[in-house]
Order: C-alpha cells, then structure tokens, then sequence
C-alpha cells in the first residue's frame, strides 16, 4: 500500500504532530521520499510528493516572506512540511507566520519533536517504500503466476478472466480487423466508438506500437500481439495500478503465443481451402451447382463472387507488422495448386487474407517474376480494404463479380490487371466503366498530353477554342446525341452543330470516320484529366509491397 502521511503520524517511534488542525484530505497525501533543506527557496529542487524537513536556520520571520517561502515549497511539489524542535535549535514550536503561512497555502506542517533525529524520519519513509515494492512485486508475481497457469488451458479467455480477476481491469482480444475474439464472460462494458478507433489505429501500425486514450471517463489502451506479424490486438479497459502494469508485457506474450498456436493450428484447414480452390479451379466448365457448393462447403454463400490476385513482390506484413514469422506457411501452393510446404512472404500473406476473407479461399501459385496470391472473395466484401491492411503497396488485380461457376474468368481479368496496378501504385479493378481508364494508365504521361496536343492543338490557336474543345467533348460523351449536347451545355443544337462544324474545320477531322471520331475522343479524354495521374514514364516506380 502506498505510505500515506497518516501512516508516518500514527507511528509512536516518531511522535510526529501536526502544527494546525490539518483536514483530513491533506492527511491522506502520499509521501514519496523524505529530504532535509535549509534553503531558503528549495522548490526548485523538489520532484515531487516529498516530505520536506528543515530546522528553520533560514526561516523569514516576516509574515509576506514566510508565505513566500512556504508557497515555493507548494509548488515545488512537497506533499508535506515538518519544521524539526528542540534545544540548540532555532525553534521550540512552530512559529505563528508559519503557520498560518501552511494552513493558508492547505501544506501540512508537521513538528519533529527533540530528540527524534530526521535520518529517523527518512529511514521510516524509506523502509515504508520499500515494503510497498515488495509487495507490489509479490502481487505482480502471483499475478503472473495466475496467468501462466491459465495459459496451459484451452483458449485466450480463461487468461483473460484471470487478468481481469487479479488486478480489476477488464480485457479483450481482438483479430487483425477488429473482430472480438475472446472477452471474459463478465466484461465491462467499452464505450465501442472509441474503442473501435483505437483498435484500428494500432491494427494499422502493426507490431510497431501501442495506443491508449480516454472515453467516457474510462481510459482504454491497445496492445498489439503476434510474433513476427500481427495475429491480434488486447483491448485494456480500465487503469492497471503499478503492479499490474508491470505484469501487461508477460500477459501480451501469452496472448501471441495462444495466438500463434492457434495460427497453427489452424494450418491444415487453410490448406484444405487452397486444395478446394485449386479443385474449383482445375475444371474448364464446372456445373452452377457444383460451383455453389463447393464455395457454400468453405463457408462462401455469396451469390456473386470474384477473383483478386496479389502479386507478393518483398516481404509483407499484415498492417505493417514486418517480416514473416517462420514455419507459420499456410494456404500455398504450387503452379497446379498443390501445397509444397515452403515458407516465405507469399505465404504468410496468404494467410493473412485466408483469416480476412470470408470462406478462406485463397492459394499460393509460382508465377513470373514471383508468386502471386489468388482469392476468391463475395461480391460484398470490401476487398480494397482488406487489401489495404494486408497487402500494402503490392500490386494487385480485382476481377469483375461474376456466378461461381465463371469465377476463372474473373480471375484471368485479375491477373491481366497486375501491370496496369504496379504503374498506378493501387489496386486496379475491372469495371466496364473503367476501360478508357485502365487504357490511358498503360501509357507515358508526356507521349499522351503530346498525343493530344498534337490532336487538338488547332483549337487552342483559335478564338474560343475552350469553348470548341469543351463542345466536341460533351458531344463525344454523350455518343453524338445532339438535343443531349444541347442540354448539357445549356444553348441551342444549332449552336452546337456550329461549333462542330468549326472544329473539325480546324482539326482537319471527320466525325463520321470512327478512326478520326476515336483520336478526338481520346484526346478529350486526357485534356479532361483523365490521366493526370497515369503514365509509366511521368512518375516514378511505386515502393515494394511490404
């Protein structure tokens, strides 16, 4: 227990007294250390939370002065003032300026009576502090104790319960995306918003930190765990005294070894997926029903599904959390999909998104220039999220949602949109709406911007060539659709045809020939900004996925 200054007032050996009717809540102050100073400006050399004694040799008898002095040694932190007594000393009792000065400053002002040495006085404070850290260590002992034995059961919750029961402070374990994992079966109640925030954070850091802060008047603090990458988060409800923040570090590493061993554990059924995929997969034209039930036997009931394919170019880390942890390989395989059991980023990626993605279907095949991951998720599933925690920065291609049974279709869309990802430095998806898109991305930003230039040039030499660029583009847009253009642009289609008209006389161009039609229709499309941020030679090469 902590050493509070009622404790050194009820010890007979000292024979301490308060100089004023002290209230009862300065009694309760903690003493930290005892110290002696005669200075007669000692604050500054005050931590914090002393018993500060003096025998006064230095003491102003001026009332101002004396609650100048006694207004330092308050603000220099001193939980408590004692003036020591007796023969050859300068006093025999407190002096009144003193002690008004304490009691209007709310210090307590303690006397040490003759014959009761300071080094007494200290050795008292010193010996009570120490049997408060022995104490504190038996109890983070025992704690640990608790929670090693606990960790020989079955499962992250009964060290939870032991956790919470030994030190007051609720606990929870969480997956990488924030899923609840395991709570004792009476938790407090977190406030979810904060909590859910907080989470994320860290998630998004991996293993290189932790996060705390305060809701609702109750703190809550983060702690990643795994290994090598990061298998979970422990949510803290609640403010561990001393003795169970010391033991927080060994409960973090029994909850990643649980969750390691539970990695683990889990390996052969990741590699009954993959063999599930590889067997969906390996027929050119499976049957609807066959397809359905081969997704809803992995727990994919989705409707619509589609192919995603990482390429795992570096080491990756789930949400930043570093290298792979060895011997954790799960879901991989070779070019026909067959585990060989290597180790080795690609597979603990897989891993990753196997854990992320609803039915865990997902392989590991040898490709050129390395391995890439292939999945098949639910149309709904946020896959650029998932992405974004687990694969960071690698290139990767999402295939467009299709039935089950056309699912490697959507997969060779997939792969065919890697070096359209590697150029841009984000996930490529096929979209219908999205092919001018992906056709611009594949080109140099200068050769564009010259391509278009070199198109519509004769219209910027012309009056009002904004105005004719901006026409020719509505009307491309809206497939030649004259009264559209008209509305679009708010004047008459008269107007419109006019200004037509004075476009491809100054282009040289025909809006009937679809070669022409097609190079107007391109260079409207990169004036329009559509590849303002695309092209393989006017942007530097995206970083290694990690």
């Amino acid at each position: 227990m902590p050493l509070h200054l009622s404790d050194l007032l009820a010890r007979p050996d000292l024979r301490l007294s308060v100089a004023y009717n002290v209230p009862p809540p300065l009694l309760a102050r903690t003493i930290e250390a005892a110290t002696v100073s005669d200075l007669p400006a000692p604050g500054k050399w005050l931590q914090g939370g002393e018993l500060l004694m003096t025998i006064g040799l230095l003491l102003p008898e001026d009332p101002a002065a004396c609650r100048a002095y006694v207004r330092d040694v308050a603000e220099g932190g001193a939980a408590c003032l004692a003036l020591g007594l007796g023969q050859g000393l300068p006093y025999q009792e407190a002096p009144e300026p003193l002690t008004a000065a304490a009691e209007e400053a709310r210090l307590p002002l303690l006397t040490v009576p003759d014959g009761v040495p300071f080094i007494a006085v200290t050795k008292a404070v010193f010996e009570a502090r120490a049997e408060e850290q022995r104490e504190r260590l038996q109890r983070a002992f025992a704690t640990q104790r608790r929670l090693t034995a606990a960790a020989t059961g079955d499962g992250l919750r009964p060290m939870l319960a032991e956790w919470t029961a030994a030190t007051g402070v609720g606990a929870a374990v969480f997956d990488p995306l924030g899923r609840l994992l395991a709570a004792p079966e009476r938790a407090q109640r977190t406030p979810q918003a904060a909590a859910r925030d907080l989470i994320e954070r860290v998630a998004a850091r991996g293993l290189r930190g932790s996060a705390s802060s305060t809701a609702a008047g109750q703190q809550l603090e983060v702690q990643p765990l795994g290994a090598r990458r990061l298998r979970g988060l422990l949510l803290l409800t609640g403010r561990p005294d001393d003795a169970a923040r010391s033991v927080v570090p060994g409960l973090v590493s029994l909850l990643s070894l649980e969750l390691e061993r539970r990695h683990l554990r889990d390996e052969p059924e990741r590699r009954r997926r993959s063999a599930l995929l590889s067997e969906l997969l390996a027929e050119e034209d499976p049957a609807p029903a066959r397809a359905r039930d081969m997704l809803r036997s992995a727990g994919l009931t989705a409707e619509r599904v589609r192919g995603v394919v990482v390429a795992a170019e570096g080491d990756a880390g789930a949400g930043g959390a570093g290298s792979r942890t060895a011997g954790a390989g799960a879901a991989e395989g070779t070019a026909d999909g067959t585990a060989d059991g290597t180790d080795g980023p690609a597979q603990e990626m897989a891993a990753d998104l196997a854990l992320a993605m609803p039915g865990g279907l997902v392989r590991v095949v040898d490709g050129a220039p390395g391995a890439v991951i292939e999945a098949v998720v639910g149309e709904d599933l946020d896959i650029r999220d998932v992405l974004a925690r687990f694969a960071p920065r690698c290139p990767a291609g999402i295939g467009p949602a299709t039935a089950p049974e056309a699912v490697r279709v959507s997969l060779r869309q997939a792969t065919g949109l890697l070096a359209v990802s590697r150029s841009s430095g984000e996930p490529a998806e096929a979209r219908q709406s999205q092919t001018s898109r992906l056709l611009l991305d594949l080109g140099d930003r200068r050769t564009l911007h010259g391509y278009a230039d070199t198109v519509l040039g004769p219209l910027d030499l012309a009056d009002n060539g904004e105005e004719l660029t901006a026409t020719l583009a509505a009307w491309l847009e809206t497939g030649g659709a004259w009264d559209a253009t008209s509305r679009r642009l708010g004047v008459h289609r008269h107007t419109v045809r006019n200004r037509l008209d004075k476009a491809m006389d100054l282009t040289g161009r025909r809006l009937d020939d679809p070669d022409d039609r097609f190079d107007l229709w391109l260079a409207t499309r990169i004036r329009r900004g559509d590849a303002s941020a695309t092209g393989a030679g006017g942007r530097p090469a995206p970083p290694p996925c990690r």
